[in-house]
């Protein structure tokens, strides 16, 4: 199915939104159990849904927002799937076993995890504030740090279940193309997305022989609120397309369709990647002409 454009919902009509299909077409994450950091909104949001249109049942982590994880959970409970909201700092390891305790309780284990979670407080790096640095290398990079190790102490303990999962587990980190790409303004950001590439591939190296399969997902530019500056008028939208190839910003469902399919069987002899989902922002956009 082929996506269709709806002009709607933007402060200039002209601006493009593109419509994806239903993420999930099929029930191929069935009776699995998924947590999904930062679940409340943008990407995260859209990661809980498809993976619940997919069967699973999702916790739904958020640190701020519960009304709108409250309505995630909502809409998963929808798709016939179980589903729950769970406040939590990602940063804070004693939150973060307990949140693992709770899902242990309601849902019995887990067999995925995405450490989507993440933030940005940017600034020139000469006027960056110690604590600018330390809070988004403790959410974006100690977060998903403590969330992975987590997961991982559950899915040794458990091991294979074969009527679940060929994996023993499955974990997605998210990245971001600024894990590949420098980033002038944002060298906090830049050197968290860094940090979760190495360390993914080197968690992914360590648990394969227990069949557990780690990979990130690194989104280029992405529709929402955190970026919106970058996508809301016409003038901002195509300042943005000289960036990216294939000429059109990605949507959450983007996302979604990506992670579904990471943490399905049929992604299972793939462990280690960074799976790029950006529409060839990493493609050098600056010489397509030839330089």
């Amino acid at each position: 199915m082929a996506p269709n454009f709806d002009f709607s919902g933007f402060q200039d009509p002209t601006l493009p939104r593109v419509v994806m299909p239903k993420c999930a077409t099929g029930q191929q994450l069935k009776g699995q159990k998924a947590l999904v950091t930062g679940g409340s909104s943008g990407i995260g949001k859209g990661v809980a849904i498809g993976l619940g249109q997919a069967g699973a049942d999702v916790v739904v982590n958020y640190h701020s927002g519960a009304e709108e994880a409250e309505k995630v959970a909502d809409e998963i409970r929808g798709f016939g799937a179980k589903a729950y909201a769970h406040e939590a700092d990602v940063a804070d390891e004693a939150q973060v076993e307990a949140m693992y305790a709770r899902m242990q309780e309601e849902f019995g284990g887990i067999d995925i995890l995405v450490a989507n979670a993440g933030l940005q407080q940017d600034a020139p790096f000469d006027e960056m504030t110690l604590k600018q640095w330390n809070k988004v290398i403790g959410v974006n990079l100690t977060g998903q740090f403590l969330c992975c190790r987590a997961a991982v102490r559950a899915f040794k303990k458990r091991g294979v279940v074969p009527e679940i999962s060929c994996s023993a587990g499955k974990i997605i980190c998210m990245s971001s193309v600024h894990d590949l790409i420098p980033w002038a303004g944002h060298v906090n950001y830049a050197a968290s997305k860094g940090g979760v590439s190495l360390m993914m591939k080197s968690i992914a190296q360590e648990v394969a022989p227990y069949r557990i399969r780690v990979n990130a997902i690194s989104p280029g530019a992405i529709r929402t609120p955190i970026n919106e500056d970058a996508w809301s008028t016409r003038e901002a939208y195509d300042e943005l397309m000289k960036l990216i190839p294939y000429k059109r910003i990605g949507e959450p469902d983007d996302i979604a369709r990506a992670a579904v399919w990471l943490a399905s069987d049929e992604a299972d002899y793939i462990t280690g990647i960074n799976l790029y989902v950006d529409g060839g922002m990493t493609l050098y956009p600056g010489f397509e002409s030839g330089g």
